[in-house]
């Protein structure tokens, strides 16, 4: 994808603070919660059930979810579902407060929470490509300043911020987390209203549904991009799992250091979706994406052989700039490719292979822990990000990315456009 010469329109700049502001109190979350976890239990397996919950709703719901949202208006179901998550979490908050907070209340949000996430997230990437009129070019700088920013937040501020947070309560964590919902509700309440792809339903949820993971799974391209992050969930999940207890165990980092160990991921995350761009133009898109799934690999493999600290944080830095690139590229190239009716359900079908895998991650991590050791997780979870680099190579590879550039790229109605060979009216007979 080539740079290109076109501004970003005013409304993006709303996107991106509203974004913003949601990814710093998840950032907040994302340190606090497991810390949180760690006063209530030790046992691993449950620590592991509160990591699942938040994706289970991608289970369940997932391609229903992506169906509904090409049926609803993207932009409302964006600040709505940000507006009840910040309710919400309101529920835990009081409940800190007045010590009777649990796992079970724990992963009962984080499952509720899960299910907002579902539908807010289907529907920006389904509404981004419509802001930009699905330019290549566009879409790349875009998901580069988003991804920036969310790492940023979610990742290099945030994380000291809960820390810090949660040492003058366990409820603090979860209140910011509420206002930063909130904020982000009334920004996109702001944003210009799109037009639905398709305005009349004919056909049944179930069946559009089923066109929509259909087309996932009869395009090669579409299936490896979907591919990577699945089995990257399953790996990622298993670290996670196990990361608070591994670094306060084995390298002795108190509550303040895990905060900013995981600072150096997101550091390295700014930096990867930084440079995701020139990585796609200077090795092509498909290379780097094969590129950086290699480097994710190595650096969960030195994770789990660090010595002390400082090679952790190392570690974690070059894993999180693998990561930040690769969420740049991965999913502006689907944005680019996929017609703008199909766009919620390709969308959640492929963030939904990514979240089914996350519990069977989150479990293997907690499993293997208990059964072995607490750096077993690691190891495993870096033998599977190598073995999925190399099974996926060829299915994203440059050749057959620029073909299906050159096929979104042709006029409407052509044989070579997508759009004239949707399962949705071929009957899709697909996988499911």
């Amino acid at each position: 994808m080539t740079s290109g010469v076109r501004k970003l329109p005013t409304g993006f700049g709303r996107l991106w603070t509203a974004q913003t502001v949601s990814s710093l109190g998840d950032g907040v979350s994302h340190a606090a919660l497991p810390l949180l976890a760690l006063t209530l239990t030790r046992d691993p397996m449950a620590l592991a059930v509160v990591t699942a919950a938040g994706t289970l709703p991608w289970l369940l719901f997932g391609v229903l979810g992506g169906a509904l949202v090409d049926r609803w208006d993207r932009r409302r179901t964006m600040w709505v579902m940000d507006a009840a998550r910040a309710v919400l979490l309101a529920i835990p908050a009081a409940a800190a407060a007045l010590d009777v907070l649990s796992i079970a209340l724990l992963a009962a949000v984080a499952f509720l929470l899960g299910l907002g996430g579902l539908f807010f997230d289907t529907a920006a990437t389904a509404y981004l490509p419509d802001l930009l009129g699905r330019d290549p070019a566009l879409l790349e700088r875009a998901n580069s300043r988003l991804r920036g920013a969310q790492t940023a937040m979610s990742g290099f501020a945030g994380p000291p911020a809960g820390s810090a947070l949660l040492a003058l309560g366990r409820a603090f964590p979860l209140l910011a987390d509420a206002v930063s919902f909130m904020l982000s509700a009334l920004l996109v309440r702001t944003l210009p209203a799109m037009p639905r792809p398709v305005p009349e339903v004919r056909e049944s949820l179930l069946r559009q549904a089923r066109a929509g993971a259909s087309y996932v799974f009869r395009d090669r391209l579409l299936l490896g991009l979907a591919l990577r992050p699945a089995v990257g969930n399953v790996a990622f999940l298993a670290v996670e799992t196990v990361l608070a207890l591994f670094a306060h165990d084995r390298l002795g980092i108190d509550t303040y250091g895990f905060g900013l160990l995981l600072t150096a991921e997101a550091t390295g995350g700014l930096l990867g979706a930084g440079i995701a761009s020139y990585l796609g133009r200077r090795l092509g898109t498909g290379t780097a994406l094969t590129c950086t799934a290699a480097v994710e690999g190595l650096a969960i493999l030195g994770l789990a052989a660090a010595p002390n600290p400082y090679v952790a944080g190392l570690a974690l830095a070059v894993c999180g700039a693998g990561m930040g690139a690769t969420m740049v590229l991965g999913p502006s190239l689907r944005q680019a490719i996929v017609p703008a009716h199909l766009m919620g359900r390709v969308a959640s079908t492929s963030r939904m292979l990514a979240m089914c895998a996350a519990p069977i991650g989150a479990f293997l991590g907690g499993w293997l822990a208990t059964t072995y050791d607490i750096r077993t997780p690691l190891y495993a979870a870096a033998v599977l990000l190598l073995t999925m680099t190399a099974v996926t190579a060829t299915m994203t590879g440059n050749r057959r990315v620029e073909a299906a550039l050159r096929a979104a790229a042709a006029p409407a109605g052509g044989p070579d456009h997508p759009a004239s060979k949707d399962p949705a009216q071929e009957g899709a007979p697909g996988l499911l």
